[in-house]
């Protein structure tokens, strides 16, 4: 079985050196992997202007879509050779009917060095109704998308009246005890930028840390204004006038920097993939909802898993039933850890979003994952 890349857009050069097929998913400039990002579905109870039109989105055909058994066996096959965290993402992976059954079979899946961490990103809007069977099932870390405090502004941002329910979701978060609890927030010029310091002291409020995220190319429309996003070190100084900010070393292959506020203990983090990318210790992979494996939020290479998976028209657990099946079963295995290697193999040094020769991906972030 090959490995098969499908260019969306640009395709970078092959890297030179040769494709290992032991050891741990180390790409070509020494990175190692350990975060698988599994996207749900492409579909959203939201639409948020950064993202997706209000109106005449296309959605992925949902014969497109993997099966939970699908799922599982390219986890299974990615703890085995490293990775240690899988986090649902979407569009809203809430939305997916199966939700609970896809956290329990996905905590269950183990490594060479013990269970995997089932993490997740959701807007919250069903968080509340949900939340304790995700517990029950074995979800771990949970991050919760806020933008706004105001529901006249949350409605016009994001097209949708659901600021209620998303505050009851991260009630319900905060009163469940997972632990970190993480609160996003797209800081926008004009939107949010005056209530930085408010959602930060919500977020301490419910005992979470406010994570704050430059507002990136990554819109379905390709609107993407640059002098619309708050930079870091705007963000920074809006915090510094309420707050001392001392950062926390040890990132690591981390995406947000932290700083405590007033020396702790709580804290506050940002994701700066424009201005201060973390490239360089990025140890991620992105599985859209459709089978497509990517190195790199921004990259214009997908790496097709869906011919592999589904090569012998049957899935994984009707394979099952004979010795022949058996065999199928294994050759898939085979096939799926040969395409996360050359999916990490190819992996670029970085993202080039500041380059002049940029291009946004053709997919919106909603359909790659967020």
């Amino acid at each position: 079985m090959t490995a098969v890349a499908v260019a969306i857009g640009r395709r970078p050069p092959e890297p030179s050196a040769p494709l290992l097929m032991t050891g741990p998913l180390i790409d070509t400039h020494g990175r190692i992997h350990r975060d698988l990002r599994i996207s749900l579905t492409d579909r959203c109870s939201l639409r948020c202007t950064y993202c997706m039109p209000e109106q005449g989105n296309e959605w992925l055909a949902r014969t497109s879509i993997l099966s939970t058994d699908e799922i599982v066996e390219i986890a299974s096959v990615a703890a085995g050779i490293g990775v240690t965290t899988f986090r649902l993402t979407g569009g809203e992976p809430l939305l997916r009917p199966d939700i609970v059954e896809v956290v329990r079979r996905l905590a269950a899946v183990r490594g060479p060095d013990g269970p995997v961490q089932i993490a997740m990103t959701t807007n919250g809007i069903r968080l509340a109704a949900v939340l304790p069977e995700l517990i029950d099932a074995g979800l771990s870390r949970l991050n919760i998308s806020i933008d706004t405090l105001d529901r006249e502004r949350f409605t016009a941002l994001t097209r949708r009246d659901r600021l209620a329910d998303v505050l009851a979701g991260i009630t319900a978060a905060a009163a469940s005890g997972l632990r970190p609890l993480k609160l996003n927030a797209v800081a926008m010029r004009g939107v949010n930028d005056g209530e930085l310091v408010e959602l930060v002291e919500f977020a301490i409020s419910m005992g979470a840390q406010l994570r704050f995220i430059e507002q990136m190319p990554l819109d379905a429309g390709h609107t993407w204004d640059r002098s619309m996003m708050v930079e870091r070190d705007e963000i920074l100084a809006a915090l510094r006038q309420r707050w001392r900010l001392d950062p926390i070393p040890g990132r690591g292959g981390a995406p947000a920097e932290q700083w405590t506020l007033d020396g702790g203990p709580h804290s506050v983090g940002v994701i700066a993939s424009v201005t201060a990318p973390f490239c360089g210790d990025c140890d991620r992979l992105r599985l859209t909802a459709d089978g497509q494996l990517r190195n790199c939020l921004f990259s214009t290479t997908e790496y097709d898993l869906l011919p592999v998976l589904r090569a012998s028209g049957t899935d994984a657990s009707a394979s099952a039933a004979s010795a022949s099946a058996n065999a199928d079963v294994a050759a898939d295995e085979r096939g799926v850890e040969r395409m996360l290697r050359a999916c990490v193999h190819g992996k670029l040094p970085g993202h080039a979003i500041n380059d002049p020769s940029f291009l946004q991906p053709s997919r919106g972030m909603n359909a790659i994952g967020g």
